[in-house]
Order: C-alpha cells, then structure tokens, then sequence
C-alpha cells in the first residue's frame, strides 16, 4: 500500500518559517517528479513547487518564488518543503503528492499525480 504521510505543518506568525516533510513508503519514488500542493479555503488546489526525480527541474509558484524551496532525497523516499518569510496568504493545507515513475505529462496539475498525502495545516498568522 502506497503512503505518503506530510509533517511539519502548524501555526506560526508572518515572517516566520517551517519546513514540512513528506515520507513515501510502499513503493520507491526515486524516478517520480514530486510536489507540493495547497489549498486554501475556498480556492482550488494549486502547486506550490515540484521537483523531477533528478532535482534537475524544479518549479516554484511566482507566489513563493525567493521564498520557499523544495528538496528530495532519493535515499529516504523523503521530499521536503522549506518555508520562509510566511505570509498569511500562504496559509491552506499541503500536500505531498507524487506521479507515477517516468510520467511523461506536465506537473502542473493535480489530475496529473497519482499519489496524494492526507495534507498537513498550514496557518500563518498576521
């Protein structure tokens, strides 16, 4: 059974920063691109910054842009989320999610991973 389980997430002030993990288990995601989604209340789910298994191609929303970066080990099935200079605006839940081993599609769009985490809470206070 393939799980991805997200840590890190809670409450912190503007300014501040947290760094979430995501731990894969049940199968090996080491030639699977890898992403971070969120989603805030009300609003559809967009990816906040994705990496190619390799880390050769990364991508990062404008909106956490110099702010945010993301990192994997291959060794540990892990992918990591560093977060900086939080605004409230970042506040939403996050997921880990992860496509299939050599997915030739974008990574743009959540239809386009196959494997989701349960989400971690992220709040961001003013």
């Amino acid at each position: 059974q393939v799980q991805l389980v997200e840590s890190g997430g809670g409450l912190v002030q503007a300014g501040g920063s947290l760094r979430l993990s995501c731990a894969a288990s049940g199968r090996t995601f080491s030639r699977s691109t890898m992403g971070w989604f969120r989603q805030a209340p009300g609003k559809e789910r967009e990816l906040a910054a994705a990496s190619t298994w390799s880390g050769g191609s990364i991508y990062y929303a404008d909106s956490v842009k110099g702010r945010f970066a993301i990192s994997r080990d291959n060794a540990k099935n892990a992918v990591y989320l560093q977060m900086n200079s939080l605004k409230p605006e970042d506040t939403a839940v996050y997921y880990c999610a992860a496509q299939t081993p050599n997915y030739s599609g974008t990574y743009l769009y959540p239809g386009e991973y196959a494997y989701w985490g349960q989400g971690t809470q992220v709040t961001v206070s003013s």
